[in-house]
């Protein structure tokens, strides 16, 4: 489905920069089509929500932004990914400093089997600063993930011992140590409590000031609550199998209270998915 930025309702989300941008006419895994006629702006410092039922690609549209998804064997992009106006497929964009730039957060805590302290430096590797500024880079993103309290007196402690929302945050803040532009994040809530989840829903808010995000949920309380803008995907048939569509993109007020479609409507209201 293709989106005109300018047809979207609220009129302040209409002056806001386009970051990041997905123009994609198709993505195969194989010869499987997982996406297609995907064309959608990601607005600067807001955070943007993906939903849909399972297997719809949302999270497949996620690792495309910052090109992942060429880690998965036979995936084909037809189209183009850009990042401040750049396409982030050309030839000449590193990957690596890509994802420095485009950080991402995956569903399940995925610490490294090293300490609190090298957990967060580890994404600063790219461009190594000084021990002084490393420890000052590793401390300041603690504290912007709301764990540097928790964790000040246990920093060379194994980053396994901390309880999985501890777990998230840190993952979290070593995305936030590369001081990236995009936060990329794939239901990062799904295996918390509703204590770690108001935790990182707090968090989330904080850090929009400086960062954009865009996250995947199939918690529709969570999108109603957090997000700014709501992407709603859907399954259609296309070459004899079912393929994730956008069908709607607006801001969330829009989408949860007057959605133009009604798929829209019956899927924020629970009667599928």
């Amino acid at each position: 489905m293709l989106v005109d930025p300018q047809s979207l309702t609220s009129p302040s989300i209409k002056k806001t920069e386009v970051i990041l941008s997905a123009q994609i006419e198709a993505l195969y895994y194989g010869k499987f089509l997982a996406l297609r006629d995907i064309n959608l702006p990601i607005y600067k410092n807001m955070i943007t929500a993906l939903v849909g039922p399972s297997g719809c690609g949302k999270s497949s549209l996620l690792r495309c932004f910052n090109r992942l998804n060429e880690l998965i064997a036979h995936t084909r992009l037809q189209g183009q990914i850009l990042f401040h106006n750049i396409n982030v497929y050309h030839s000449e964009i590193d990957p690596i400093a890509l994802r420095a730039r485009v950080g991402m957060v995956f569903q399940r805590p995925n610490p490294f089997f090293k300490s609190i302290v090298d957990n967060v430096a580890f994404s600063l590797l790219l461009h190594p600063p000084t021990p002084t500024d490393l420890n000052e880079q590793v401390e300041q993103a603690l504290r912007r993930s709301y764990l540097w309290d928790e964790v000040k007196d246990r920093l060379q402690e194994s980053a396994l011992e901390l309880s999985g929302g501890q777990q998230q945050r840190l993952c979290i803040a070593r995305a936030l140590a590369a001081n990236p532009d995009v936060l990329l994040l794939d239901e990062p809530c799904s295996s918390l409590d509703p204590v770690a989840t108001e935790q990182i829903e707090r968090l989330l808010q904080d850090l929009k000031q400086q960062h954009t995000i865009v996250i995947v949920t199939h918690n529709m309380q969570q999108a109603a609550r957090l997000s700014d803008m709501t992407a709603f995907f859907n399954l259609a048939m296309e070459e004899g199998s079912r393929t994730g569509e956008l069908v709607e993109y607006n801001s969330t007020d829009t989408i949860f209270n007057h959605p133009q479609e009604k798929i829209t409507r019956q899927y924020v209201q629970g009667q599928f998915g």
